[in-house]
């Protein structure tokens, strides 16, 4: 045991002053082998069947390599319906340059299809993109008479409340009351009348004409099947 002038206590070793650093050349911990460092998650093992679709973001559906279970069953029009290994599936799916994509999760085993992806996701949307217009929610439209509307206004109206029926759309018409016209109610009912039978081919009177305020009111919905394509 060395012994330092002064008193002061010194380890053996060559690095005078202190500890030696543990063991490698330049001091410190060496890096982990294998290039070092952990690799990145995700990869792909050798040999193994990456897939034609790789999603940027968490897929609607597990595909491919995603597809973790030992068997799925496959169906599907390019396929010979049965029971797989996923290995063997993926090679299947690969061979046709296609996916390999889990359509019924819950089931035992999972079923499957080889597909293309991306177009069937296409697809997909573009189905529920028509079924949401569609199912277009109708919209009110309101015609607007008066007690004393022409003939040549009348038909004018008309013909707008047959292109709002046709489109889908149900049809408010009123005839509005001012000042002292109040007083002919039975000429506006007689009106609005009038206008259900011009709009009878296409329209449904929902209700008689009735007041409400200082308006005489009537509500046309569309016959079904007469909503333009």
């Amino acid at each position: 045991m060395a012994v330092q002038q002064g008193g002061g206590f010194k380890p053996g070793g060559n690095n005078p002053g202190g500890f030696n650093k543990p063991g490698g050349t330049g001091g410190g911990f060496n890096k982990p082998g294998g290039g070092g460092g952990f690799n990145k998650p995700g990869g792909f093992n050798k040999g193994g069947f990456r897939g034609r679709f790789v999603p940027r973001k968490e897929a609607e559906h597990r595909i491919n390599q995603f597809i973790r279970v030992p068997q799925v069953r496959l169906v599907g029009e390019n396929v010979e319906v049965g029971v797989y290994n996923t290995q063997d599936a993926l090679r299947m799916a690969q061979d046709q340059q296609l996916d390999l994509v889990e359509i019924s999760p819950t089931a035992d085993p999972p079923v499957c299809k080889i597909i293309d992806y991306n177009k069937f996701l296409y697809d997909k949307k573009k189905k529920e993109k028509e079924m949401k217009a569609k199912s277009k929610t109708a919209e009110v439209k309101e015609i607007r008479f008066t007690p004393n509307t022409d003939d040549h206004d009348f038909d004018f109206k008309a013909k707008h409340a047959e292109n709002f029926l046709k489109e889908g759309n149900k049809v408010k018409a009123y005839v509005q009351f001012k000042g002292r016209a109040i007083q002919f109610q039975e000429r506006g009912q007689l009106l609005l009348l009038k206008f259900a039978e011009r709009l009878a081919e296409i329209g449904t009177l929902e209700s008689m004409p009735k007041m409400e305020g200082r308006r005489m009111l009537a509500m046309f919905a569309p016959k079904s099947g007469k909503k333009k394509a």
